[in-house]
């Protein structure tokens, strides 16, 4: 079996990354807790994934740098945003994760992600605990507003400037719809 390049591998991580970032904006863990174990392990999988998918996408960058180029059609102000967005993306996943396994380190109890890996070894930090959490959860949402700027972008490229911005990231099943 044959690997996917590089930029395909990319495309089937940031469209795997969507619904799995879309799912913990509008899904709190104490949500998923009110319908019972089964719905905090599914919760917990999903977390996983999307770290495990969050590092791997971090390590591409720090081996190969941004995939990414802005095109040229995209002058001034939107060609220095390009790669800000794009970095800014990057490493914000990568603090989530961070934090998110901070929130494991400072917990009073052993967490699991996804029921099969331990997250940290538990210090009973609470007061550290409630701080690290709402450092995350700010983190995450203001991440969620970054990639929010970051969609808008793209569609402003490909609308107002008809530089194919959304074909490139769009697998080609779909590019009859653009």
């Amino acid at each position: 079996m044959r690997w996917p390049n590089r930029r395909k591998a990319l495309k089937i991580m940031h469209w795997s990354m969507v619904p799995m970032f879309a799912w913990f904006v509008l899904v709190q863990p104490a949500d998923v807790a009110r319908i019972g174990p089964g719905a905090v392990r599914f919760h917990s999988v999903m977390g996983l994934i999307f770290v495990s998918t969050a590092l791997l996408w971090t390590a591409l960058y720090l081996r190969k740098g941004l995939l990414s180029r802005p095109g040229p059609k995209l002058t001034g102000w939107a060609r220095r945003l390009h790669p800000i967005l794009h970095k800014t993306l990057i490493w914000g996943i990568f603090g989530v994760a961070l934090t998110g396994l901070l929130i494991g380190i400072t917990s009073t109890v052993q967490l699991w992600a996804g029921g099969i890996v331990p997250i940290a070894v538990p210090l009973n930090l609470p007061l550290a605990n409630d701080w690290v959490g709402l450092l995350h959860s700010i983190e995450f949402y203001g991440l969620a507003l970054i990639a929010a700027l970051h969609a808008a972008f793209h569609i402003w490229r490909h609308l107002a400037l008809r530089d194919n911005a959304l074909r490139i990231m769009f697998p080609k099943l779909l590019h009859r719809f653009l």
